[in-house]
């Protein structure tokens, strides 16, 4: 009994000497760390952020392909920031079992700062979980439905110049601001995706994807306050294919042009999509009056449901969230190649397609191709058309404009 009590106890201070560590077997590159093994209390309760920072030193400073554990528990979770280069590892995997909190206190929030942030991180994996924003409490102080210079809320889930990236089974609740934000990715695929916020709750995007290459999203539930996903300048191979988007404003891209030197989007295929009493179906959306030249140009939407949504298929080239716009000048964002294809379901509006283009940059090349929208106010639907070159085929309800 006595020689057995010395083994564990060497087995134990071996364990601990490893810093929590499971050290792989001779010949592998394979490591493990655990979360809890760093401090991490999964009470909800306890801030367990230092925790979390103390085995994302360890797991970046590894080499070989790393794993960590998260079990099952919720973790109250200060902003944080995951931050690459991990130099040594092949891949990183996070196996996220439980819930993570954020905390409600603003002024632990610096400015500019999101709540879960990777950034230069290549080959990550982030395995399931819940992040759980509790934005409720702060959405009062989100001012930016009426003030475009206002103090922007932090996104829960944010990744950043990430390079061969995949996301898998993550839910995501109640953000202060938006959901998830991907910004300046490379190949990045996710899947089995799950978003909730009330759809009153302000400009709580669901996935906002902004100057990135690469991106696919596949099989995801979103229902939230704002777009159910934006695609925001400077993006080229986005696909997103079996959405099912509402409550929320659709699937869109934009807003573009606001800002000067913003990147022109290109090459998106949104398809096989589900969209449900939403504000808007699929949509492009630009500032009057940008303040520089920009393209929109070869994008595709097939295969789309629509139930009682408003204003289904929508190019809006006047957009302004404000009460007033002072300036009437014409956007400079250039549109064109654009195919909406098998797109059938109901609209809760009389106009079922809208394509008001800018008249300084009129749209080019807009196609439709077997758009079927009833009305279901019992009226016809109807088309709308402002400086376009658009072509209708197949079959149309409501008729072409």
């Amino acid at each position: 009994m006595k020689v057995f009590i010395a083994l564990i106890c060497i087995l134990l201070c071996a364990f601990n000497a490893a810093g929590g560590r499971q050290e792989p077997e001779k010949g592998s590159s394979n490591t493990t760390f655990n979360v809890l093994q760093f401090g991490a209390r999964a009470d909800g309760k306890t801030d367990d952020s230092k925790a979390f920072m103390a085995a994302w030193k360890a797991v970046c400073g590894s080499s070989g392909d790393v794993k960590l554990h998260v079990p099952t528990g919720t973790y109250f979770i200060s902003p944080v920031k995951f931050l690459g280069p991990c130099k040594n590892a092949n891949s990183i995997t996070i196996y996220l079992k439980g819930t993570l909190k954020a905390s409600t206190d603003l002024s632990k929030y610096v400015e500019g700062d999101d709540w879960v942030e990777f950034r230069q991180v290549k080959g990550l994996t982030l395995d399931g979980g819940t992040f759980d924003g509790q934005g409720a409490a702060s959405w009062r102080y989100n001012l930016c439905p009426k003030n475009k210079n206002c103090k922007v809320l932090p996104t829960s889930v944010k990744l950043v110049s990430m390079t061969d990236t995949v996301l898998r089974g993550i839910t995501s609740l109640n953000p202060k601001f938006f959901h998830m934000a991907i910004v300046g990715c490379t190949n990045l695929k996710a899947s089995d995706i799950k978003i909730s916020a009330p759809a009153n709750s302000p400009n709580t995007d669901g996935i906002h994807i902004e100057r990135s290459s690469g991106v696919s999203i596949h099989s995801a539930t979103v229902g939230t306050g704002d777009d159910c996903i934006s695609i925001g300048q400077g993006n080229s191979a986005i696909v997103l294919s079996g959405i099912r988007c509402g409550p929320g404003h659709g699937i869109s891209v934009g807003s573009l042009g606001r800002y000067q030197n913003e990147g022109d989007v290109k090459g998106l295929l949104v398809k096989d999509c589900i969209i449900s009493g939403t504000e808007n179906g699929v949509r492009i959306k630009t500032w009057q009056n940008s303040p520089g030249i920009s393209a929109a140009t070869n994008m595709t939407f097939e295969n789309i449901q629509m139930k009682n949504v408003k204003n289904p298929i929508n190019i809006d080239q006047m957009y302004c969230p404000y009460a007033f716009c002072s300036s009437q000048v014409p956007s400079k964002v250039k549109i064109s190649d654009i195919f909406f294809r098998d797109i059938s379901g109901t609209s809760s509006t009389p106009v079922a397609v809208s394509l008001k283009c800018s008249k300084g940059i009129p749209c080019q090349n807009i196609n439709l191709h077997n758009v079927q929208l009833k009305y279901i106010g019992g009226k016809p639907a109807t088309s709308l058309c402002a400086n376009v070159m658009a072509m209708f085929t197949g079959t149309h309800d409501p008729p072409p404009c």
